[in-house]
């Protein structure tokens, strides 16, 4: 009997150890693809923000100076620079730009070759939800007050979306959220929502310019 037991447990035994290797063979990949999401969008996002904190820089010594990014009166960054929006905290918002996605770069680097503490994953998705409420707020900003575009601004709100998006899906994965719908429903479209964000982002900027796009034609 005992021995008909022991035979009857291995296999149970077995299977659920191949499940467990399963599971971490997909929370390996999981983090992969986010570090190197991360890595490759905190690049991005890092170029746009050097960029920009340049052209202040220059435009703050020369007022007359016009930004390469300046190339009509729609996608002007010489208007959204020299408003109030673009120094929220006393500061170019552009410097907060620079640390962020260095952070960011830095830890998916890290976490590509290796493994984050828990507490840097909350660190990161705490920033990347206030850098995306920040990111709306200035979105509203720009379209309905400067009434101007900066496009390096765009790429920092199309990747600062993505990295939100990215690290959300992958934190949601590691604390089990993803078996409530909501949840669920965040890590399995991760990539439609960021698609669909920027999609209507692109169709309100359409609406709002459409009175000079149409000269364009």
């Amino acid at each position: 009997m005992a021995s008909s037991s022991s035979v009857g447990i291995r296999p149970n035994t077995a299977l659920q150890g191949g499940n467990t290797a399963q599971a971490a063979t997909v929370r390996g990949v999981r983090t992969q693809i986010t570090a190197w999401v991360m890595v490759i969008g905190g690049l991005c996002g890092l170029a746009a923000a050097f960029v920009l904190t340049i052209e202040k820089i220059q435009l703050a010594a020369d007022p007359t100076h016009i930004p390469s990014c300046s190339i009509n009166p729609v996608l002007s960054c010489g208007s959204v620079m020299s408003s109030p929006q673009a120094s929220v905290f006393g500061f170019p918002n552009s410097l907060l730009g620079l640390i962020g996605f260095a952070i960011v770069m830095t830890c998916g680097a890290v976490a590509a070759g290796g493994v984050l503490g828990r507490w840097i994953w909350v660190g990161l998705q705490v920033g990347l939800t206030g850098a995306i409420v920040f990111v709306h707020w200035l979105i509203y900003q720009s379209l309905y007050v400067i009434g101007a575009l900066c496009p390096y601004c765009m790429v920092v709100w199309i990747v600062s979306a993505a990295l939100f998006v990215v690290v959300t899906t992958r934190n949601l994965h590691a604390v089990g959220a993803t078996r409530w719908r909501a949840g669920g429903l965040i890590a399995r479209y991760a990539a439609v929502i960021v698609t669909g964000w920027t999609l209507a982002v692109t169709a309100l900027i359409a609406n709002r310019f459409w009175y000079y796009w149409t000269t364009l034609l």
